[in-house]
């Protein structure tokens, strides 16, 4: 079993973490870039075995070739509750309305440190025949191992711990098996957010100081899901995402109407968005809707032989 196979999972906790090393490390390297023998295609491995999250992850890397990163949505930061518990420092910028805590003990992928750079300059993932020597060694040096906390992993092993860069454009997305319905989309476009030292420890010991963070802002639209940071966090359907790099959320609609998959959250600009023009025939105002209606109609192109 498992040869050949295009994703994977490992289901840890509980019974195996009670009594044998956890798996972070082997999620972690696995999901990146690169290993000890080199640049190579990212695996793509999901941890506890969240099937649906590695879904997400395998769109994701074959629609952009780039590794991905595996996390929990862990917490709702508001601006207030931040200025309450870090001695008044105000969030700006893209995360004005608050941040999204997205972290996990091990499979986030090292290309998610922010150390690769695209021809801006700016942070960024990318396909590994693009990443440099120098690139590589810079997201390791990003990295640190720590012993995992016994509270989750009584059997030990190390835990990944990183801090993604600031101001990579990304988009969050998530694959759910709703009972009647059948698979469905989320999808939030926005920013990674890098937040001063002090700021981040405080934050970050809310939760496990030991496993890396990536602060995530949405970009809020004032509709559907999208009118506030809190709104997208109380909408996800669970507490798993997957983060890309890149502001890709279009690529992920097209492949969804292909597959027959209805997007119910997303915050793409109608002018990127692209379906075959069969979907006009569902519903030209209300689209989340006719996408619903279409993909229902037309259905689904997974799970044939």
């Amino acid at each position: 079993q498992g040869h050949g196979a295009i994703a994977a999972g490992f289901q840890g906790q509980r019974q195996w973490t009670d009594h044998f090393p956890n798996g972070d490390f082997l999620e972690a390297i696995l999901n990146t870039s690169f290993d000890w023998n080199g640049k190579r295609a990212p695996y793509i491995v999901a941890t506890e075995n969240d099937a649906l999250n590695a879904a997400t992850m395998l769109c994701g890397h074959l629609l952009t070739n780039t590794a991905q990163i595996f996390a929990d949505l862990r917490t709702y930061w508001s601006p207030k509750a931040v200025a309450g518990a870090c001695e008044g420092y105000r969030l700006e910028g893209p995360a004005a309305d608050g941040l999204l805590h997205l972290i996990n003990s091990g499979p986030a992928a090292l290309d998610g440190t922010g150390q690769q750079m695209n021809q801006d300059g700016k942070p960024t993932m990318k396909p590994f025949w693009e990443i440099s020597d120098d690139e590589a060694t810079k997201c390791l040096q990003a990295t640190t191992w720590h012993p995992s906390i016994t509270e989750y992993f009584p059997g030990g092993g190390l835990s990944t711990r990183y801090r993604t860069r600031g101001g990579m454009p990304a988009t969050m997305t998530r694959i759910n098996l709703v009972a009647g319905l059948g698979p469905a989309i989320q999808i939030a476009e926005g920013y990674t957010v890098e937040l001063p030292g002090t700021v981040h420890d405080v934050l970050d010991q809310r939760t496990n100081p030991t496993w890396p963070t990536t602060w995530f802002a949405p970009t809020i639209t004032g509709r559907g899901a999208f009118t506030s940071t809190y709104e997208v966090m109380n909408h996800w359907g669970a507490n798993h995402c997957v983060m890309t790099a890149g502001h890709v959320g279009h690529l992920f609609i097209t492949l969804a109407s292909i597959l027959r998959i209805p997007v119910y959250m997303h915050n793409v600009s109608t002018d990127r968005v692209f379906r075959p023009s069969a979907w006009n025939a569902f519903g030209t105002e209300g689209l989340e809707g006719a996408d619903f209606r279409a993909c229902e109609a037309f259905g689904p192109l997974y799970g044939r032989v």
